[in-house]
């Protein structure tokens, strides 16, 4: 019943999302009332869905809210740590009392995702209050708090509807930002002068595409879970029948088509999940290098790119992503290296409960990826100089990563420890041997890659890099975090090597006075732009920015960051994801036809605009300005008032929204202006697309 009730809630979510961003929106509402509406909402969810139990999910952030306003910020996130995994935990043993074993739908779902956000304010507060920014690291200093939220902020942010029950994880900042309108604004380059007199209309990008894409593939896999789940069953793999009766070749085949058909169903849960966030306007990321919107900043999975993971680190990077970002802030980034792999797969058990299985998982997991990292250090470059060898090397990691995902996972699906003790020890702890042959003996017989050959590679990558983006070198303090946040640092490799090999390239000021030449060149050739597109003119904002040294990589938190494409080269599962994503170009087509000229007459009709603004003299008679024109305008206005511009700003607005009375227009121009009005009247009734009102290009 439960399960019927939690999809229903999804369902209706989904819907109600898109009323929240049309009907809801920051220029038509205050942010007091979107925070109302979606903390009331996900209440009713909760209660709905689980009953009486839904007690807990008001419990728990009730009292850690206590906590953050009685703590002194010094000690404020470890006092709510400590208070929201023991309460978390509790929940956990009393499940296991009365229903060990069971792979139910219960409460324990929610109250984990309320125990990530609630432990990533309270470090983002302490970050905020008490250290110093020089101490932060890139994703510490985007996400850290210096105002104390106050109670109606912490409660929507912790019981929002889009996330309460299945996740994603959102950080405060960005849930704060998307209430308040302020994630579709523009960030100005660092050396921009924020008054720059001129005011813009920017588009809000459509997430329709991207949910009806997040929605069609979680039913996919809703679909392949159920049909697949009857043919291999994980109980199986407990009889005894199972364990002695068959083949090591059989038990590997079966524990991976197990498993693989179990994430299945978190890919539905996760994808239906990420797709009401997008649908209500949450998780809009910025966009691509040609132009088009991105809606992962909260994305929990990315399917492909695991199931084609040619390496443990890829598989991890693309598998629970919101956890994976909230063990790095809270675990990885503030201990100690040689500890940092060891304590973030502890948290990371503790946190799923007290199934032992958890715990084996989470143990071979870490001697799998170590294993991992000397393996690529010894062999990859081996096979790196021909073409037939690279595809070669592709294909075998590919093979060997999906065997020992099937091998190190089977005991978190099983839970026990006994049975997976026992299919363990059938297997003859085979892969556990090779791991730790590959980490304590191989390497005394085997040379790595050398360091010259890695460090020229390296260099070539990054040169290929900057050649490909015509010298745009992104190195905006706000982004830099989005792109660690994407990156999991579980498994970095070889961190001493290449921290020395950071250290050396800040040594380098040949290099980069360089770059600094290149990009001065590139700046003088695009001097003259008559009035870009927003995304276009991020970019070049972001290219005007001179070079400093403190934004070379200096870490190898840093040196994480590297693309897939350029650090690992897996040719074949690239490929295959390309021909998997051109099956669906074929639903994209009509929603691309309808969107295409809904973007570009509103673009067209922004552009003039701006040219009447340039050129205030041509205006318009009273009694040739549409109503509609009128309506657009005003709301422009209140979209600035809502979002606190300054009070010249203020007048602007008003004034261009107060209709003028002047005649003697030139009849061209008002004859053009009245038909370009009129087709954006007629576009946004037939496409129904909101444009959001922004103003010069001011961040906050």
């Amino acid at each position: 019943m439960i399960k019927v009730n939690f999809l229903i809630c999804q369902i209706s979510a989904l819907f109600l999302a898109s009323l929240f961003r049309s009907f809801l929106h920051p220029s038509k509402v205050s942010c007091e009332v979107r925070h109302a509406f979606g903390l009331s909402l996900g209440l009713t969810f909760g209660y709905f869905c689980f009953g009486q139990q839904a007690i807990h999910i008001a419990g728990l952030p009730l009292i850690c809210y206590i906590v953050i306003r009685t703590q002194d910020p010094r000690i404020v996130q470890r006092s709510v740590i400590i208070v929201a995994m023991g309460y978390l935990l509790c929940v956990h043993l009393m499940r296991q009392f009365y229903d060990y074993g069971s792979y139910a739908l219960d409460i324990t779902g929610p109250l984990m995702i309320i125990t990530q956000k609630v432990t990533s304010l309270a470090f983002s507060i302490h970050d905020g209050f008490v250290r110093k920014e020089e101490d932060l690291t890139k994703a510490q200093q985007y996400h850290a708090i210096r105002k104390m939220p106050s109670a109606l902020e912490y409660f929507s942010y912790v019981w929002h509807f889009q996330s309460i029950m299945a996740g994603p994880l959102v950080f405060y900042k960005d849930y704060i930002e998307f209430v308040e309108g302020y994630n579709l604004l523009k960030r100005p380059a660092s050396n921009a002068n924020l008054d720059n007199g001129k005011s813009e209309l920017v588009l809000e990008p459509s997430p329709t595409k991207t949910v009806i894409r997040k929605v069609l593939g979680s039913l996919v896999c809703a679909f392949i879970f159920m049909k697949f789940v009857k043919i291999y069953p994980v109980k199986n793999m407990k009889d005894d029948d199972f364990i002695y009766g068959t083949s090591i070749p059989y038990k590997f085949w079966y524990a991976m088509m197990a498993t693989t058909c179990i994430r299945f169903k978190y890919y539905h849960a996760w994808l239906l999940a990420d797709a009401i966030c997008n649908n209500s306007g949450l998780g809009f990321d910025g966009y691509d290098k040609d132009g088009n919107a991105k809606w992962d900043l909260i994305s929990n999975i990315n399917v492909l790119s695991f199931e084609f993971a040619s390496n443990m680190r890829d598989a991890i990077n693309n598998w629970n992503c919101g956890t994976n970002r909230w063990l790095r802030t809270l675990v990885y980034e503030r201990v100690p290296k040689k500890y940092g792999t060891l304590l973030t797969f502890a948290l990371s058990a503790v946190w799923h409960g007290f199934y032992p299985g958890y715990y084996l998982t989470f143990a071979t997991g870490a001697v799998m990826v170590t294993a991992a990292r000397f393996a690529r250090r010894m062999f990859r470059h081996r096979f790196q100089s021909t073409q037939v060898t690279r595809m070669f090397y592709d294909i075998l990691t590919c093979i060997t990563t999906r065997m020992v995902m099937g091998y190190t996972t089977f005991p978190f699906v099983l839970l026990e420890f006994m049975g997976s003790i026992k299919l363990y020890l059938r297997f003859y702890l085979c892969l556990h041997l090779i791991s730790l042959v590959t980490i304590f003996i191989l390497p005394k017989f085997i040379r790595g890659e050398p360091r010259s050959q890695r460090s020229s590679r390296n260099s070539a990558g990054t040169d290929v890099k900057a050649n490909k983006s015509d010298g745009n070198i992104t190195t905006n303090a706000a982004n830099q975090p989005l792109a660690l946040a994407n990156t999991d640092d579980l498994n970095v490799e070889e961190e001493g090597e290449d921290s020395k090999l950071a250290k050396r390239n800040d040594t380098m000021p040949q290099q980069q006075q360089t770059l600094q030449y290149n990009l001065k060149q590139s700046q003088s050739q695009n001097n003259v732009i008559l009035q870009p597109r927003p995304q276009q003119q991020q970019q070049q904002q972001q290219q005007q920015q001179p070079l400093s040294p403190n934004l070379v990589q200096t870490c190898a938190l840093d040196a994480v960051s590297v693309p897939h494409d350029q650090c690992e080269m897996d040719q074949l599962s690239s490929k295959l994801k390309e021909k998997i994503e051109a099956e669906t170009k074929n639903i994209e087509e009509f929603i691309d036809k309808t969107v295409t000229e809904t973007v570009s007459g509103i673009v067209e009709f922004k552009n003039d605009l701006m040219r009447d603004i340039e050129f205030p003299k041509l205006k318009l008679a009273a009694g040739s300005v549409s109503s509609g024109a009128a309506n657009l305008v005003d709301a422009a206005a209140a979209g600035l008032r809502k979002r606190n511009i300054s009070s010249v700003h203020d007048s602007n607005s008003n004034n261009t929204g107060t209709p003028t009375t002047e005649h003697g227009p030139e009849e061209n121009s008002g004859a053009f202006l009245k038909k370009e009005i009129d087709v954006i009247n007629a576009v946004v009734q037939q496409a129904n697309v909101l444009p959001a009102v922004l103003s010069n290009g001011h961040a906050k």
